[in-house]
């Protein structure tokens, strides 16, 4: 069972270093980008050098940097999914020596009184994927570290925000009526793809995650409206608050 994969007693047999060789100290700060528009954009805005590369049969995730502020800033377009995100988020790490990552993206909302004109930063996510309960201990859900460090950088900032549970979920055809009542009732605000797995490895590897995210989609028992997914998922707003939360950790 996926309840019985965290296994902390015994050591791994695959070994990372065998793919990228010895760890290396580029950067400390990076930003997973789920947008290839946001991608794109800041290869074109500002001056970037490639640093690394995370390398599959499928084909290769660049890792860029470029300057902002005078410090050194990482990048790369992650894939979309708990075990993706989690496992990309790791390999960035290992080759630049970036520990805090700053993570954005888009999600449905499951309750747009609470969402609607406001940022969401995850306090817990519903660990309905795989990844991470090879990283953590079972259980139904897992903490987000630096939620409430993040929400004091949103009021400094002055951005509109409200913190809460959210569902991360690896099956977006199967967020189904009887589930997206279950998880509402227990306080989620937002249903997304990755958190709960990228928060457990950081949690495991000792690294520290800042996710935020904007709502596009609404999933209600009744329908599912999607008129505002484009807008949050490429829109730019959410890259400029990355970099002014980069600039505060």
């Amino acid at each position: 069972m996926v309840t019985d994969d965290f296994d902390n007693d015994t050591k791994p047999i695959v070994d990372i270093g065998s793919f990228y060789g010895e760890p290396g100290k580029k950067v400390e700060k990076c930003l997973i980008i789920f947008s290839k528009e946001v991608h794109d954009y800041l290869l074109s805005e500002h001056e970037c050098t490639k640093i690394g590369s995370c390398d599959a049969c499928n084909g290769e995730i660049p890792i860029y940097c470029f300057e902002h502020n005078g410090e050194k800033v990482a990048f790369y377009l992650t894939g979309i999914g708990s075990a993706m995100a989690s496992g990309t988020c790791y390999e960035v790490h290992w080759q630049t020596g970036a520990t805090k990552f700053v993570m954005f993206g888009s999600c449905g909302s499951l309750c747009r009184e609470k969402t609607k004109g406001r940022y969401i930063i995850p306090s817990e996510a519903y660990r309905g994927d795989g990844a991470s309960y090879y990283y953590a201990p079972p259980s139904d859900y897992i903490a987000l570290r630096n939620a409430d460090k993040l929400a004091k950088i949103f009021e400094e900032l002055g951005v509109p925000y409200v913190k809460g549970r959210v569902w991360t979920t690896d099956s977006m055809l199967r967020e189904t009526a009887g589930l997206v009542s279950k998880r509402k009732e227990e306080g989620c605000i937002a249903v997304e793809m990755e958190v709960a797995g990228v928060e457990a490895l950081c949690d495991f590897y000792g690294l520290d995650l800042f996710d935020f995210l904007e709502a596009g989609d609404v999933l209600e028992e009744s329908g599912y409206e999607v008129e505002d997914l484009p807008a949050a998922n490429h829109g730019l707003a959410k890259l400029h608050i990355a970099l002014s939360i980069i600039e505060k950790l």
